[in-house]
């Protein structure tokens, strides 16, 4: 009996003993797996924070790709812009150039006319010799006189006459001022003259010039009323278009746009063979541009 009790108190130990091993593997693989899953969650985890910042970097980038093609877009119509102006500026100046390089042929030959009519004028004098005196006239006879003295006609007074030495001197400084970049005292000089010799043919361009003057001095409202003035006293001068485009440019400069684009087209319509109507069409193809770009 004892011997059995033993042999069964074994039997149950060894069985304890299995079980409790098996307990015990169960409980680690289990562990493993949990230790699996945890790992993985954190990798999916780090790999979703991953894809998220690279969204984010994406959307940021695309962003400034927009931004940036918006300001190159902008940037290259203003360069335009800029550039366009600053050939208008250089043609302006080679104009400007050749006026007054016409104005000095003008002024040389003026003068060498005047030289030759006064040397003429001597030798002629020196051959002919000085003219005699005229013979007093003859008084009338008492008898024959007026019993009633005639009223004598009241003669005006000449208009003075104008110097035309002065007037191209006048004209010749106030131009030698716009030349050296005076503008403001140019402008001024300019203003005299027009006002000192109004039927001066000088005066159309003495006109124009006050408004580019002023216009140069960005004070675009006095150049647009100085360049309007030229174009109610001179409808006729061939400085017209070129007081148009001036006024165009003007109301540029103060964001009149629509009133730019009507000088514009007014000046292209009125004078299409003027130096002035291919500068026109360009500002105007340029102004049309970045309107439908805006």
């Amino acid at each position: 009996m004892p011997q059995r009790l033993l042999l069964l108190a074994c039997l149950l130990l060894g069985g304890f003993h299995t079980a409790q091993a098996a307990f015990f593997s169960d409980d680690e693989a289990r562990k493993k797996i949990a230790d699996l899953q945890q790992q993985l969650s954190q990798l999916q985890s780090q790999i979703q924070g991953r894809i998220d910042e690279a969204q984010k970097q994406q959307q940021s980038l695309d962003g400034r790709v927009v931004t940036l093609e918006g300001q190159l877009k902008s940037q290259g119509m203003i360069d335009l812009l800029n550039q366009i102006d600053r050939i208008n500026a250089e043609v302006s100046k080679l104009k400007g150039q050749i006026e007054v390089m016409s104005h000095d042929v003008e002024v040389t030959q003026k003068r060498q006319r005047d030289l030759y009519t006064d040397l003429d004028s001597r030798l002629r004098k020196l051959e002919a010799g000085a003219p005699a005196a005229a013979a007093p006239a003859p008084a009338a006879p008492a008898a024959e006189a007026p019993s009633q003295q005639q009223p004598v006609a009241a003669v005006a007074p000449a208009a003075p006459a104008v110097d035309p030495t002065a007037e191209l001197r006048d004209y010749e400084a106030a131009h030698a001022l716009f030349k050296s970049g005076k503008y403001a005292l140019s402008a001024d000089a300019f203003e005299k003259f027009v006002a000192a010799y109004p039927d001066s043919k000088y005066g159309p361009n003495a006109q124009y010039w006050v408004g580019y003057a002023r216009f140069s001095q960005k004070e675009y409202k006095a150049a647009i009323a100085a360049q309007q003035k030229l174009l109610q006293r001179y409808p006729e001068h061939q400085k017209v278009p070129d007081a148009m485009y001036n006024i165009a440019n003007s109301q540029i400069q103060l964001g009149d746009v629509d009133a730019a684009r009507q000088t514009l087209k007014s000046l292209i319509a009125k004078y299409p063979l003027s130096d002035a109507a291919p500068l026109a069409k360009k500002r105007l193809a340029a102004i049309d541009s970045l309107k439908t770009k805006n």
